[in-house]
């Protein structure tokens, strides 16, 4: 019974790169590939863009040091940020945006207390994955700085994307 129990514990989510069924039959198949999916965060009073892989485990350089709550007073006078997730696939036409959900976080450096709801940001990364866009809560600033880091990312993935990110983000 106990070892049973012990069993049980060790079984976990599994992060592979690659396809998951590169050959092997065993442990993995079937598991989630987290490959095509980054972390954009918009720094929103700087209204600059930038990757930060880190995130994906919650260890990006905005994160780290920084005991996060649900409690936006923790992290008052704070700055603010997205964490956006964006999930990149592939069509006939090409490579294209595929999910885009943005996180609202909140970081003070001084208190090293943040807002965010992990909750949240592992739903909006699993929204991403399932090719879903959601960013018409984000604010028209960052809106205009997360499609033009898009846009000069690549273009042509931008061009591919679905009518609603390029309508979604489009400001004025």
């Amino acid at each position: 019974m106990a070892n049973e129990e012990t069993k049980k514990q060790k079984m976990g989510f599994t992060i592979i790169k690659n396809d998951p069924t590169d050959g092997h039959k065993g442990f993995g198949i079937g598991s989630l590939s987290l490959e095509n999916v980054s972390p954009v965060f918009i720094d929103i009073q700087e209204k600059h863009a930038f990757i930060d892989i880190g995130a994906m485990h919650a260890k990006s350089d905005v994160e780290r040091g920084i005991k996060f709550t649900t409690d936006r007073a923790d992290s008052e006078g704070g700055k603010p940020y997205w964490l956006v997730w964006v999930t990149i696939d592939f069509r006939e036409e090409g490579p294209y945006f595929a999910g885009v959900t943005a996180c609202e976080m909140v970081v003070n450096r001084e208190k090293r207390r943040g807002y965010k709801i992990l909750a949240d940001h592992v739903n909006k990364m699993d929204k991403s994955m399932k090719r879903k866009i959601i960013v018409d809560h984000m604010d028209e600033d960052s809106k205009k700085v997360l499609a033009d880091f898009l846009k000069s990312h690549n273009i042509e993935m931008w061009n591919n994307s679905e009518e609603q990110l390029r309508n979604d983000l489009t400001v004025g």
